[in-house]
């Protein structure tokens, strides 16, 4: 994170938050300044390591420590959530559609859905069973994500049980909240001459065969399909890469998380999210990085919503039109 991000931040949250603003306890001696409480979250998020590790160098006890940390998290998502964490605008699918399009040659395509797990050290004891699975020996919450190719997180639902698969953290998510009561942008796209409804991510072997999703072949047989396989399985690791490079950043996600709480933990998660698409922005990277917002929609319940999604004959024809573009754009690319 550069300096002057930093610091906008500590501005913003001081001028809206009274807990990091100076003052003086009951027995009229000064309360730590803001930076001290700011440094000491941002160390806490940035290294994992427990507050009181940072006692010689700010000289705060741990139990500041920990509010601080709180209190910053709290603080980045109101202040900063609605915009870095936001849904997907008009303006935003216009221009993840021609990224992604320029980049991996695949029209329609919003970005990569996938999870990871994120260990729970002090779950108690009574919830271990439930947060416990066979590839995971120790308790773990698990965090779905969907990114674009310049690994901004576009949703982020986390609070599943650990062992939960992919496909149960899905049905538990809100990804689809927006296209169920009519409220989700225009993401129509064409392909092949032929139009559909609404944009598409990839996914790995594990997810069903919704009409959003696009998997790759599990078996190819022929030219057509194997190049597709490459592509498709090349493109998915824009997801892997936004994973490595939140934990990368924040190593609060890579270590055992200490909270009893997972709203707690939640909130640490969160505004790891929200702030890895702040560094994105800052650096200049950022498909989308101006907020434009849509029109406010009256919601209304679309019922037929589940009945498309749940089509497996569209699944499969966008699978096969997009093999064929991408097909005729190396074609193409030989030709010229």
């Amino acid at each position: 994170m550069e300096k002057s991000m930093f610091l906008t931040i500590v501005a913003d949250i001081e001028a809206n938050f009274p807990y990091f603003r100076d003052g003086f306890y009951a027995r009229g001696r000064g309360s730590f300044k803001p930076l001290q409480k700011f440094a000491s979250a941002v160390c806490q998020l940035a290294t994992g390591n427990p507050p009181n590790e940072y006692d010689e160098y700010l000289h705060m006890a741990a139990r500041i420590g920990r509010d601080s940390l709180d209190h910053f998290c709290d603080a980045i998502i109101k202040l900063y959530g609605h915009e870095y964490l936001r849904r997907h605008t008009q303006h935003d699918v216009a221009r993840i559609f021609q990224a992604h399009e320029e980049r991996h040659h695949m029209p329609g395509m919003l970005g990569s859905i996938n999870c990871t797990h994120v260990q729970w050290l002090n779950c108690p004891r009574h919830l271990k069973g439930q947060y416990t699975r066979g590839n995971h020996t120790v308790p773990t919450i698990m965090l779905e994500i969907t990114a674009s190719q310049d690994l901004w997180i576009w949703h982020a639902y986390f609070g599943a049980s650990g062992s939960n698969n992919d496909i149960n953290v899905l049905n538990q998510s809100d990804l689809y909240n927006t296209e169920r009561n009519g409220t989700a942008p225009d993401s129509s796209f064409v392909v092949n001459g032929r139009q559909y409804k609404r944009g598409y991510y990839l996914t790995n072997s594990i997810y069903n065969k919704y009409s959003t999703f696009v998997k790759a072949y599990p078996y190819p047989t022929d030219s057509k399909d194997k190049r597709f396989k490459k592509l498709q399985e090349g493109a998915m690791k824009d997801v892997e890469r936004a994973f490595g490079v939140l934990k990368g950043k924040w190593k609060i996600l890579r270590r055992p998380l200490r909270p009893l709480i997972k709203e707690k933990i939640g909130q640490y998660v969160y505004a790891a999210c929200i702030l890895h698409n702040m560094v994105i922005k800052g650096d200049g990277r950022a498909i989308s990085p101006v907020h434009i917002m849509d029109q406010p929609v009256q919601p209304v319940w679309d019922d037929t919503f589940y009945a498309e999604l749940l089509n497996e004959d569209i699944h499969h024809r966008l699978r096969y039109e997009l093999t064929e573009h991408v097909w005729a754009q190396d074609l193409g690319h030989l030709d010229d």
